[in-house]
């Protein structure tokens, strides 16, 4: 969910069921957890759903059910910083690859969408970055694909302009 999206693992740890519009193929995130919080009520700031039913029923008064996470602990409770960490590191390792960590996931959408021709607005907004300058500072120049795929655009373009 982090690579197809590009979200920041504490905007995914607070989304609830309800952010998500499944026939419209949309996610709103307008929550973020703070891993700091030293009660329930300031964790949030500005799996399986099946699994997740089927651990309410056992569980009763005990799941934190007012909660409503997509990601989470078995008791519904939110997912710990260490969880998603281990969970991605465990990832890495059973496919052989190298330690990353895990906001390299928001990097891989940034430049997969570049690459696939999104255009910098686009990206921007989904990024939730401030500025369309943030976005074009961090990501515009790391791809070799888009800088070889504007360099064949500019000489496609110059030579029309010479014919």
């Amino acid at each position: 969910m982090l690579i197809e999206t590009g979200m920041r693992k504490g905007e995914a740890v607070p989304l609830k069921w309800i952010d998500i519009d499944l026939d419209n193929h949309f996610i709103t995130i307008d929550e973020t957890l703070d891993f700091t919080a030293k009660n329930k009520e300031e964790l949030f700031c500005d799996t399986n759903r099946e699994w997740q039913e089927h651990n309410k029923g056992i569980l009763g008064d005990r799941y934190y059910h007012d909660l409503d996470l997509v990601l989470c602990r078995e008791d519904g409770n939110f997912m710990p910083k260490s969880s998603l960490f281990n969970a991605f590191s465990r990832i890495l390792q059973r496919c052989d690859l190298p330690s990353l960590p895990i906001h390299s996931l928001r990097h891989t959408c940034a430049v997969l969408l570049l690459e696939s021709g999104a255009d910098m607005k686009f990206v921007q907004e989904q990024l939730g970055h401030g500025s369309i300058q943030i976005t074009s500072d961090v990501y515009a120049h790391i791809s070799g694909k888009i800088q070889k795929s504007n360099i064949d655009r500019f000489e496609k373009f110059t030579e029309e302009i010479f014919e």
